[in-house]
């Protein structure tokens, strides 16, 4: 089984926010796959199903942005999913807005749902989706930008960004993530 990711907060106070995008691209994921996000355990909401011949679980942890390795882990230990199985889609602010980068291993970066994930998984190697956010503008704080609304002028290259992380999931079920990699990463 695959298991795709998205970071995020719960709670429509918390929706369309930069800190979301995670969550913005499983929902796309679950509109496309025809996977509704119909199951709440584990601390998440997520969905199950089968697309490509491939069962595909689709994740939006409910623990809050910086306990999300606590969702994470219950799911994967319940439905024993490999780590290699796995990807994790997030916001980054050291990629311009809408720009996205695949890894498959690092560091937090400062990311506190990064942070929890590796805590809870004891590993940085897993397969990402970074999705930019860009940088605070001078003198805001990155909890009040990263928890704020994209610009109207973003809102288009937010919605590509959706949509090509959610393309380059759609690949990983074919191809190995390395190959993903190189196709998105250009």
């Amino acid at each position: 089984m695959k298991c795709i990711v998205g970071l995020g907060n719960p709670g429509k106070q918390y929706e369309h926010t930069r800190h979301n995008i995670g969550f913005e691209v499983i929902e796309e994921l679950s509109r496309i796959f025809t996977i509704p996000l119909d199951q709440s355990k584990h601390k998440g909401l997520y969905g199950i199903g089968f697309y490509k011949g491939e069962k595909v679980l689709l994740l939006k942890p409910l623990t809050y942005m910086n306990l999300s390795g606590e969702a994470i882990r219950a799911v994967i230990d319940y439905y024993q999913i490999d780590i290699e199985d796995v990807v994790i889609v997030y916001d980054d602010l050291d990629l311009p807005v809408g720009k996205i980068r695949l890894r498959q291993k690092g560091s937090a970066g400062g990311h506190n749902g990064i942070k929890s994930t590796i805590a809870h998984l004891g590993t940085q190697e897993f397969n990402r989706i970074r999705i930019g956010i860009d940088r605070p503008p001078k003198g805001m704080k990155v909890p009040d930008y990263v928890l704020g609304r994209f610009l109207k002028e973003e809102q288009a290259l937010i919605l590509d960004a959706v949509k090509k992380g959610a393309a380059a999931c759609d690949t990983w079920l074919e191809k190995p993530f390395l190959q993903v990699m190189n196709e998105y990463n250009q």
